[in-house]
């Protein structure tokens, strides 16, 4: 049996890259623009390139996709993992890794079931931050002096506002133009939301003191831009209390969970934020008549209870009648009290008389006397014992005073003569130690000055030898060296001269120059010491 392959024959053979380059054109070619229906698998965000990888896959198959980085900015629905999807773009392939995958254009979700979940899972998410609870919600203010509108300048929405508002209460209206629909629906309303929210109260322009975000009726996608998770945490974050009034009645939208008040349409949001004018003057024209009635029943009430007073008090003698009597009756008896009175201070005065006689001066000052003559001569004797006793410790505190200043002098003389003895010792061991040093310097100076003296090339001019340079002062150490012609200069031991090189075998010959002079060596520095 024969073993070698059957040959080729007249196949074309293929290189890997033109084989990979007719394949990319082949499905380039019968696939250039696809709409693709699967299951977003293995998505991960934006890579560092800002390019997004992930999968679209169904029951049975799977096909790389990927987004570039341009594209996925202008993405109205972004990708998520597990999100079915229909995907537009084209399909070509990979030829590093020998694959095939789509290029995305556009996403939208596949059908309005993926759409409601895609919701429904971003509701739960914002709900769970707290988004959405009522105790955030604000109220909304009686009657708005200013009111601010965020929606389309060109529709019937601000149109119909307008006119219930004129219909109403006629007020000052801001509006704010967005587009309601579109990519770039959401980041509009958003910055209109916190546009209006940073006016400055008192500004050259106004701030509102409530808002409506206002769109007419659509389909969900038409809505999708108040699902917009920067829409709805925008109107969660407003300080200005804020009307959701998107689409009709039945149309719910994520923003309408996250304003302080939802309104059916946004006719009906012009009548929540704004009370009827007429209504308002006819309550006000009632309260000022049921306060006049009021006040004029007060008046009658308080009228006839003055009268019913006025009856019930008795008359001007009536009342004087029992005080004059009292006052006739104290008269008649204020003579003998008097009397009594005077009688009563003459007898209290009699008795302190006697009390102060008792107590006069001068009796004080007579016992006080008697009593300072006896402590006088009570001090006398006193003085005469305590002075002798005095004398005599005084005599021995300075006995002992003496005595001490003696002991302290002879200790302060002797730790005198120790310090004394001290000092003469320590001068002794520093004289000896300076005179060590002295001699272990001059002894390495001595040293150092005889190696100098075995080290210095001049010891060897000494004995016969010649230092030869050349013009540029280098040292001459072989023939080669000095050519033909060239000057030179011979150090000898008592000067220099300067050579000729006449030639190669030739003794050097003295030039013109005179001999100099032996250079003087440095004085102290190479001579021997004295």
């Amino acid at each position: 049996m024969d073993s070698n392959p059957a040959p080729a024959g007249n196949v074309l053979e293929w290189s890997v890259s033109d084989l990979s380059g007719a394949l990319k054109r082949a499905i380039e070619d019968q696939f250039g623009f696809v709409r693709v229906r699967g299951e977003i698998s293995g998505y991960r965000g934006p890579s560092a390139s800002g390019h997004v990888y992930f999968s679209l896959k169904d029951e049975s198959a799977k096909i790389d996709a990927v987004i570039w980085k341009g594209v996925f900015g202008r993405l109205r629905t972004k990708p998520q993992e597990g999100l079915e999807v229909i995907a537009t773009g084209r399909i070509t392939t990979f030829a590093g890794k020998s694959s095939y995958q789509i290029i995305v254009e556009s996403i939208e979700p596949a059908g309005l079931g993926a759409l409601m979940a895609l919701l429904e899972e971003r509701r739960r998410k914002l709900a769970a931050e707290g988004l959405f609870d009522e105790a955030r919600k604000q109220l909304l203010p009686y009657l708005p002096t200013v009111i601010g509108v965020v929606t389309s300048p060109t529709g019937s929405v601000i149109r119909d506002i307008l006119h219930r508002l004129e219909d109403r209460f006629p007020r000052h209206v801001l509006v704010w133009p967005v587009r309601v629909q579109g990519d770039s629906s959401g980041a509009e309303v958003a910055a209109a939301i916190r546009g209006f929210n940073a006016l400055e109260p008192g500004g050259r322009i106004p701030r509102p003191d409530v808002l409506i975000v206002a769109r007419g009726g659509g389909s969900l996608e038409d809505l999708m831009s108040f699902n917009d998770e920067a829409v709805v945490r925008a109107a969660a974050e407003s300080d200005i209390p804020l009307v959701s009034a998107v689409g009709h009645e039945t149309d719910w939208t994520l923003i309408d969970h996250a304003a302080d008040l939802r309104a059916p349409t946004p006719t009906g949001a012009a009548e929540k934020v704004v009370p009827v004018r007429a209504e308002l003057m006819a309550a006000v024209d009632d309260l000022g008549r049921r306060r006049a009635l009021a006040m004029r029943r007060l008046l009658d009430q308080r009228r006839q209870g003055l009268r019913a007073a006025a009856r019930v008090l008795p008359n001007r003698d009536t009342l004087l009648n029992l005080p004059r009597q009292r006052l006739d009756t104290a008269a008649a008896r204020l003579p003998s009290a008097l009397r009594q009175n005077a009688a009563g201070f003459q007898r209290r005065l009699d008795r302190v008389s006697r009390r102060l006689q008792a107590r006069s001066p001068r009796v004080a000052l007579a016992q006080a006397r008697g009593a300072l003559a006896g402590l006088a001569r009570d001090l006398g004797r006193l003085r005469a014992g305590f002075g002798l006793r005095q004398r005599e410790r005084l005599e021995n505190a300075a006995r002992q005073l003496e005595a001490a200043r003696l002991r302290v002098m002879a200790r302060q003389l002797e730790a005198i003569a120790a310090h004394r003895k001290r000092i003469a010792e320590l001068n002794e061991r520093a004289r000896r130690a300076a005179l060590r040093l002295v001699e272990n310097r001059e002894a390495r100076w001595r040293a150092q000055m005889q190696l100098f003296q075995t080290l210095n090339y001049q010891s060897v001019l000494k004995r016969g030898f010649a230092l030869v340079r050349d013009a540029a002062g280098q040292p001459i150490r072989s023939v080669s060296a000095a050519p033909a012609g060239a000057a030179l200069t011979v150090e000898l031991s008592d000067g220099m001269i300067d050579v000729t090189v006449s030639g190669a075998d030739g003794p050097p010959r003295p030039a013109s120059r005179p001999k100099a002079p032996a250079r003087p060596a440095l004085p102290g520095l190479f001579d021997e010491p004295a």
